[in-house]
């Protein structure tokens, strides 16, 4: 044995340092910007006369251009030798045109002011994540996507509530509300330009558009197939807030029952912004996939309950935060497995085909869960949400992953 001293051990890098706070705040804020907007639109539609129709045309045509937006984004500045520039883009023409709701005199304007704000969401989004995953170790992927997605669920918490105080203070003056949403986008956009630090990249070779999808690794595309099989069941949970409001309108009253129903969707997003930071917590001490099946599981039995149950005050709140749970541990964990399976010059492309991949599991299964609602009732439209969840998890926990990206 060597008489020498022993090899000083590399200090251990801190998983929250300033690029990971910098992107969590700049989702904090500009989350809370867009979902001030996103609460007082539909009531703005309202004063120009304009039909239910509207809503779901600007919702859908939104959330669609945003989807392919966040593919081309990662596909093209994975080609880049910085990526931030196009961030600040990004949250930059989020806040302009979240704001500029307010000049909207027509519907198709708000259609015009909104998919422009959800092209630059659309741009930032795999940008965001690529510097998250660069700013820290693959063991603290989880940590630091489950931190992230904790301060953005506390932008929804508290963008619906500034929203409802803006309307009181400006009588339902609609363009001085949206007016007001330029100050946190601003902010979100001056933490990404100031606060994050991007380190010095190798931008990959010119190579098109199909042959970069074929070489994204084997495990990656088996994990999509499982993410989009779960997603085509995914529906937006604010169809829960219709349920809540249906089901215990007879005994409460309508105006009585939407209050309870808006309560209970601000509990499931506040255990969706604490759980987040633990569902991040398991991901980097448990295998991801089966953290991850888990959460997709809990999907099934929350579908399952809402089919099978008697739906009152307490099975709808158990509905609500399961929902909230599961929801953490599957934005956290398809984050954090995804920067895991592909090597970080790649991050771009893959967050961007993960995102496509999910916008249109979200557009497919709203309609049809709606669709289903609407025809055979709540039994079917859920149970068939019930049956992809769980497919979705079998699928998952089946993976078996090699780490391409170590």
């Amino acid at each position: 044995m060597s008489g020498g001293l022993p090899a000083a051990r590399a200090p251990a890098r801190p998983w929250l340092n300033r690029t990971v706070l910098g992107i969590g705040l700049a989702s904090l804020f500009s989350d809370w910007s867009h979902e001030i907007a996103t609460t007082a639109m539909p009531a703005f539609l309202a004063t120009m006369g304009v039909a239910a129709f509207w809503v779901g045309l600007i919702e859908g045509m939104s959330d669609g251009l945003s989807s392919f937006a966040k593919m081309a984004s990662g596909y093209y500045t994975d080609k880049l030798t910085r990526r931030k520039p196009v961030a600040v883009i990004g949250y930059l023409i989020t806040a302009l045109g979240t704001a500029s709701f307010g000049l909207a005199t027509t519907a198709w304007h708000v259609l015009f002011a909104r998919a422009c704000a959800w092209l630059g969401r659309g741009v930032r989004t795999p940008v965001r994540k690529a510097l998250l995953a660069g700013a820290v170790t693959r063991e603290a992927y989880g940590r630091a996507f489950g931190f992230e997605r904790m301060m953005d669920t506390l932008g929804a918490i508290v963008g619906p509530a500034s929203a409802w105080l803006l309307l009181e203070y400006f009588g339902h003056h609609y363009p001085s509300v949206f007016a007001m949403t330029l100050i946190p986008g601003l902010i979100a956009a001056g933490l990404i330009a100031f606060a994050v630090r991007e380190k010095e990249r190798t931008p990959v070779p010119h190579i098109a558009f199909g042959e970069r999808l074929r070489l994204l690794p084997s495990s990656f595309r088996r994990f999509l197939v499982a993410v989009g099989l779960f997603g085509a069941g995914d529906f937006a949970h604010t169809l829960l807030i219709l349920l809540a409001t249906q089901k215990m309108a007879p005994e409460w009253g309508a105006t009585k029952a939407a209050s309870v129903a808006v309560g209970l969707y601000v509990l499931h997003n506040t255990c969706y912004a604490g759980f987040s930071v633990i569902a991040g917590w398991l991901a980097d001490r448990v295998p991801k996939h089966r953290v991850l099946a888990t959460g997709y599981a809990l999907a099934a039995g929350m579908a399952v309950a809402i089919v099978a149950l008697p739906l009152n005050l307490w099975s709808l709140g158990t509905v609500f935060v399961v929902g909230g749970i599961y929801v953490a541990i599957e934005e956290t964990l398809e984050d954090s497995f995804c920067a895991e399976l592909v090597s970080e010059e790649h991050h771009g492309m893959a967050f961007g085909t993960l995102a496509t991949v999910n916008g249109i599991g979200d557009f497919v299964s709203s309609v049809l869960v709606g669709a289903l609602w609407t025809a055979f009732g709540t039994s079917v439209a859920f149970g068939y949400s019930a049956v992809l969840f769980a497919a979705g998890a079998l699928l998952m926990m089946s993976l078996r992953v090699r780490h391409s990206a170590a």
